[in-house]
């Protein structure tokens, strides 16, 4: 509210504002060099951040006269208030427009325990020492319950910006662990918030009914951006991304909504997380919005926001003893308490110790409730300058003690905490299967985005599938490969052509129309590199995604007479590298059908019915084939047909079969095939000749064909397959399936389980 009422009726803004300027240039210059000298031990950009305002606040560069001359104006101070102000609708809304909601409810309740946990415990320990902090802070009045409230919420406080790109710099943002901490830090912040508005409701008679009033513009503005969002996307059809001011309209109403709350005495934070939560997310608006954020606020929103958190650091405090022991209390007090109860939820959840000390130093970095608590507690009750500043030295400390210890507990765990799941095998089909598929234009999206539906399984069964868009980068511009993302704003429009051209918006529609139908939202990545470094940023992606699978589309396609044309040979190249360097599992979709039309590209729905078939000869991949297909078979527009291939009787010839084959099997058999899910046939073959034979009997029955990829031994039922054999990476099955000569009216899945999954 004091940011709100100091920017409307400031009179003079040219000379602070200048001021400001300066700061934040000298701020963010100094963060990046911290952040290069610091990353190399291990510590993160917060942190790094905060202690690059330190270095050039009142206790560091500021010191010195020049200095503290030229950076500093005492009507500066007026103007933080202001600027937190704006940078906090910013990410906050960001950060609703980022949540997974299905993730977010899914773990509601063990999110909620952990924040919850280390709320009651700071409530416990807050409530104690306000009592006896009270009179070494200066605090004026006889408010002491909501002074103690006030000590509860900062102690208790945990700032999801910090967490969020605390996560994301440890590569652990996709992990159960990271999501999970993320998740508890979003409900521990709402609930300080909830908690601090409450405290205004009722030091104000008016407080309810204004706050219902917030409630009343909250939903409205929801509810306006729903049809905005539809009517901008609708206006877009054609273009890649909104017009800037179509951006800068849904931005404006956010920003507008908020000082309105602000200016009733209410915090805008919550308003703005569920403006962003509540945000459509299909369609060309969320993805403008995140593509035009995400940049600004990693790069220049927060390192300013946490490094004016340092910079107004004041160390002159501590030339006295009650001073450091009141910092001292408050800072050990916020540590025990959050860890502490963290730990005792971990114990209740049965998570393990050492991840949960993570999650209790990732829930205790500051910065973000107890900011909009030093900004605005003077509504409710007086103090002095002292007093802020103290609890501001409080919140830095907190922040850079959990940022390095987090650091230096990752060193130790981060082997521990990487892939989970690098094959479908070690995963149960009812627990949450990521996967990244990759497309090189418009073409391939139909068969990738037809297997993400049909591996979604039940509808209880989540999903949380990644697009992946590969553009080949033009031989000119070789010497500047990079990612997409990591192109400035002037160089993306200046080479859009280049980096996929119109084939952008063709993904885009058909990722829209997908996620309109099924409700399951793809997130999209694009990466532009050469043919020989492509396969490097497909598997660097799948590791930090933790997916899976990997799907890639063959390098040949279907002509209109069905016969197989070759594409680029770099894809091949591509598919080869990635099958010997991938963390995962890996597919190969090779996209066929009857007249040249693909046989496996539609969205499933409940008018649709698909036939699949599982090709089984037996050895690893084929477990993988098998392990892909139970989840398959669990989606109810799915008919799924198992067919194994074994030696006949009276074959004088011994089958290397794998020893865990009849094991999966039969484990198969009881849970899918007996309860009439899932059909099985055996087919008796002898050799290569039986086994072609049979394939094209089967040739007409299905649309998608399912098969492990190799590694089956010395198999008398693939027994001259390989002499006409053309792609070894398909391996011989699926390269006999993929041939011109070899008529079928369906697509193909290839599969290859990966190669080391204990690592």
């Amino acid at each position: 509210m004091n940011a709100t009422q100091t920017f409307i009726c400031q009179p003079d803004l040219i000379n602070p504002l200048t001021t400001m300027g300066l700061q934040m240039s000298g701020i963010l210059v100094l963060s990046h060099l911290f952040h290069l000298a610091m990353k190399a031990v291990g510590n993160s950009g917060p942190v790094a951040q905060i202690l690059a305002g330190f270095a050039l606040g009142p206790t560091g560069l500021s010191r010195i006269d020049k200095v503290k001359n030229f950076l500093y104006e005492q009507s500066t101070k007026d103007y933080y208030p202001i600027m937190e102000f704006f940078f906090s609708i910013i990410f906050m809304f960001q950060i609703g427009l980022e949540t997974d909601i299905s993730y977010a409810i899914r773990t509601l309740r063990p999110a909620g325990t952990i924040a919850y946990g280390g709320i009651i415990l700071s409530v416990i320990l807050g409530g104690t020492a306000s009592f006896f902090s009270y009179r070494y802070l200066d605090f004026i009045g006889n408010a002491y319950i909501v002074y103690g409230l006030f000590v509860i919420i900062v102690l208790a406080n945990a700032a999801p910006p910090a967490v969020i790109r605390l996560t994301a710099e440890l590569k652990i943002a996709t992990s159960d662990l990271g999501r999970l901490a993320v998740c508890s830090s979003v409900v521990n912040d709402m609930s300080c918030l909830f908690l601090y508005a409450l405290i205004i409701a009722t030091h104000s008679g008016k407080g309810f009914g204004r706050g219902i009033l917030c409630l009343v513009v909250t939903v409205g503005l929801i509810f306006l951006n729903k049809y905005l969002a539809l009517w901008f996307n609708r206006r877009n059809r054609n273009q890649k991304y909104l017009k800037n001011t179509e951006v800068f309209v849904i931005l404006s109403l956010v920003i507008a909504t908020s000082m309105i709350i602000e200016l009733m005495s209410y915090n805008s934070s919550i308003n703005c997380f569920l403006l962003g939560l509540m945000f459509p997310r299909e369609g060309k608006s969320a993805r403008t919005l995140l593509f035009k954020l995400t940049y600004s606020i990693n790069n220049f929103i927060l390192p300013i926001y946490f490094g004016y958190i340092g910079f107004q650091f004041n160390g002159n405090y501590f030339q006295k003893l009650e001073n450091i022991v009141s910092v001292i209390l408050i800072v050990v007090l916020s540590i025990v308490g959050k860890v502490g109860g963290t730990l005792a939820a971990c114990k209740y959840m049965k998570i393990p110790l050492n991840e949960g000390v993570l999650i209790g130093f990732l829930l205790n970095m500051k910065g973000h409730a107890d900011l909009v608590l030093l900004s605005g507690v003077s509504n409710i009750f007086s103090w002095t300058l002292k007093s802020h500043d103290l609890l501001l030295i409080t919140i830095v400390i907190n922040t850079v003690i959990s940022g390095v210890v987090i650091s230096i507990i990752m060193r130790k765990e981060e082997k521990r905490l990487a892939q989970a799941y690098r094959s479908l095998e070690l995963q149960d089909p009812e627990n949450e299967l990521r996967l990244l598929a990759c497309v090189y234009g418009p073409r391939h999206v139909a068969a990738s985005v037809g297997i993400i539906s049909a591996l979604r399984g039940p509808q209880t069964a989540p999903i949380t599938p990644y697009l992946m868009h590969l553009v080949e980068l033009p031989e000119k511009h070789k010497a500047k490969s990079a990612l997409y993302h990591e192109l400035e704003d002037e160089e993306i429009e200046v080479n859009e052509d280049d980096y996929g051209g119109n084939d952008v918006v063709e993904i885009n529609d058909a990722v829209d129309a997908f996620t309109a139908d099924t409700k399951v939202l793809i997130q999209q990545i694009k990466a532009v590199s050469t043919f020989s470094n492509m396969y490097e940023d497909i598997c660097d992606y799948a590791e930090d995604l933790r997916v899976s699978i990997i799907l890639v589309p063959f390098h040949k396609h279907q002509r209109i007479d069905g016969k197989m044309e070759s594409g680029k040979e770099g894809i091949r190249t591509t598919n080869q590298r990635v099958l010997r360097h991938a963390p995962c599992s890996v597919g190969i979709i090779v996209n066929r059908g009857p007249g040249g039309a693909p046989g496996f590209t539609q969205i499933l729905s409940s008018e649709t019915t698909q036939h699949v078939a599982t090709l089984f000869f037996g050895g690893p991949d084929d477990q993988e084939a098998l392990a892909c297909s139970k989840r398959i078979a669990t989606h109810p527009c799915v008919n799924l047909t198992v067919i194994r291939f074994v030696p006949s009787p009276s074959s004088s010839t011994e089958n290397a079969a794998h020893p865990d084959d009849d094991v999966l099997l039969a484990d198969f058999y009881n849970r899918h095939v007996r309860s009439g899910q899932v059909r099985y046939v055996e087919k008796c073959v002898n050799n290569g000749t039986q086994t072609v034979a049979a394939l094209t009997e089967m040739g007409d029955m299905y649309t998608l064909f399912i098969v492990g990829r190799g590694r089956r031994g010395q198999s008398p039922m693939t027994t001259g397959m390989s002499d006409w054999e053309e792609c070894p990476e398909l391996g011989i099955v699926g390269d006999v399936l993929a041939s011109s000569e070899f008529s079928i009216n369906g697509s193909v899945l290839i599969i290859q389980q990966h190669r080391n999954p204990s690592i």
